[in-house]
C-alpha cells in the first residue's frame, strides 16, 4: 500500500477545493461550523448546485446519475467539504436509499425516484429503528401484508431522523412472520403523506427535534413499492448500512476541529488562559491529531480492501473511533472555551444564544451534546463490538 496520493488523486483535491471555494455560501458554511442541523430549504440550493456539475452522488454509478468516482476520490471529496464546512444534504437519500434503489430497485422505481433525488426534489427518512429494535433489527415489529395490488403497513419507527421533512421512507418491514426474522424482512418505500402516517418529533438533549417517531398505522403502499424480491430486506438494509462503512469515522469534521482548536487556545491565551493550561490544551491536540491520522490510514485500508468479513469487522472498529474522537474533539473545545459555552442555541430557531461571550463559543455546548448520539449511529458501539468479535473470534 502506497502512503501517498497519487499525482491524479491531488489534482482532483485542488479541483474540489476550488469548487467549494468559489460555490460554497458562507452563511451555509458558517451554520455548518457552528452545528446547526440545516432545514431542507437551506441546503437544497447547494444540492443544486452540486447536481449542476454531477456531483451530487458520489456513492451511485455513473449510469444512475453518479460522479464516477474511485472510492478514494469519494473519500477525497468527503474529508475536504469537511474542511470547508460544507453541509451535508438530504444523507439518507443521497447515501442510503439512493445506493440501494440503483442496486436492488426495479427500473421503474429508479425512474420514479432517482433524478427527483439528485435534484433535491425528493427526500427520504429510514425507517429501521423501533422501539423494541434498535441495533437489533432482525426483532422489528412493524409488518407488511399483502392485500391484493398494496401493501398495509402497520407498526412504529423511532429515532427517526428527518421524518418530519421527508417526502418518502425507506422501510423495513415483516413480510413473512413464520421465517426466521432476518429472512422474513423486505424493504419498501412508503410516502410519508400517505393516510395513516404520523410523525411525533423527539426533542434530543441537544435542545433540537431532528429525530422522530413514526406511527404507521394500516398504511396502504403500491406493491410496485417494493424493492427487489420479497422477503429480501435483510440483505438490502446490510447493504445499506455498508455505505455507512467509513462516512461514520468523521474525518472531514474531526479535520475540521482539529484545523480550528489551536486558534481557540491562541484567542482565549490573549483573553486571560494560563500558559500552563494551554500548554496541556496543545498536548491534548496533538494526541488527538496523531489518533485521527491513524484512524484515516484505517479507513484507507478499508476503502483499498476487498469485501469480505475481516473488512466488515474493520468498519465497526471505524465506527467505534470516529464517535470517540468527535467527543474528545467537542470536550476539548468544551475545556479550552469554559464557562463561555455554556448558553445553547435556542432550539426553536438559528439565533445564539452568547451574551458577551466570543463568537467561537456559540453553539459548541449544543454540538457536544449532539456527538453523544455518534455512538450509536448505523448501530451502537455495543453492537460494533460484537460484530467485530463474532468476525474474529467466534
Amino acid at each position: 500500500m502506497k502512503l501517498v496520493f497519487s499525482p491524479e488523486d491531488e489534482a482532483f483535491r485542488a479541483e474540489v477545493r476550488a469548487f467549494l471555494a468559489a460555490e460554497l455560501p458562507p452563511e451555509l458554511a458558517w451554520r455548518e461550523a457552528m452545528g446547526f442541523h440545516n432545514k431542507r430549504a437551506t441546503v437544497h440550493p447547494w444540492q443544486q448546485k452540486l447536481h449542476a456539475c454531477g456531483w451530487a452522488a458520489p456513492n451511485w454509478p455513473s449510469e444512475f446519475g453518479g460522479a464516477g468516482w474511485s472510492p478514494i476520490q469519494r473519500y477525497i471529496f468527503e474529508l475536504e467539504c469537511g474542511l470547508a464546512n460544507a453541509p451535508e444534504y438530504s444523507l439518507i437519500a443521497m447515501s442510503m436509499a439512493g445506493p440501494v434503489l440503483c442496486r436492488f430497485g426495479s427500473p421503474a422505481l429508479q425512474q420514479e425516484f432517482l433524478e427527483p433525488m439528485l435534484k433535491g426534489d425528493c427526500w427520504f427518512c429510514q425507517g429501521f429503528s423501533e422501539p423494541q429494535a434498535g441495533s437489533d433489527l432482525a426483532s422489528l415489529r412493524t409488518r407488511a401484508v399483502r392485500d391484493g395490488d398494496d401493501y398495509v403497513i402497520t407498526g412504529q419507527k423511532i429515532w427517526t431522523t428527518d421524518a418530519h421533512m421527508a417526502d418518502y421512507m425507506i422501510c423495513l418491514a415483516r413480510t413473512d412472520p413464520d421465517v426466521k426474522p432476518q429472512a422474513g424482512l423486505s424493504m419498501i418505500i412508503m410516502p410519508m403523506d400517505a393516510p395513516g402516517v404520523t410523525v411525533r418529533p423527539i426533542e434530543t438533549i441537544d435542545g433540537d427535534a431532528h429525530v422522530n417517531e413514526v406511527f404507521i398505522e394500516e398504511v396502504r403502499v403500491p406493491a410496485r413499492y417494493l424493492i427487489g424480491e420479497p422477503n429480501t430486506g435483510w440483505t438490502q438494509a446490510k447493504y445499506l448500512l455498508g455505505h455507512e462503512r467509513t462516512h461514520n469515522a468523521y474525518l472531514g469534521m474531526l479535520r475540521r476541529y482539529l484545523a480550528r482548536i489551536p486558534k481557540l487556545i491562541d484567542d482565549e491565551l490573549n483573553r486571560g488562559l494560563p500558559a500552563a493550561e494551554a500548554g496541556e490544551y496543545r498536548r491534548r491536540h496533538a494526541r488527538l491529531a496523531i489518533d485521527v491520522d491513524a484512524l484515516e490510514w484505517s479507513v484507507l485500508r478499508v476503502l483499498a480492501g476487498e469485501e469480505g468479513p475481516v473488512l466488515g469487522a474493520a468498519a465497526s472498529a471505524i465506527s467505534i473511533l470516529g464517535a470517540a474522537y468527535l467527543l474528545r474533539a467537542a470536550d476539548l473545545e468544551m475545556a479550552i472555551l469554559g464557562p463561555q459555552v455554556a448558553p445553547r442555541f435556542g432550539p426553536k430557531d438559528a439565533a445564539p444564544l452568547v451574551g458577551g461571550a466570543p463568537p467561537a463559543a456559540a453553539g459548541r455546548t449544543t454540538q457536544y451534546l449532539y456527538w453523544w448520539a455518534a455512538t450509536i449511529f448505523g448501530g451502537s458501539d455495543e453492537i460494533q463490538r460484537n460484530i467485530i468479535w463474532s468476525t474474529l473470534f467466534r
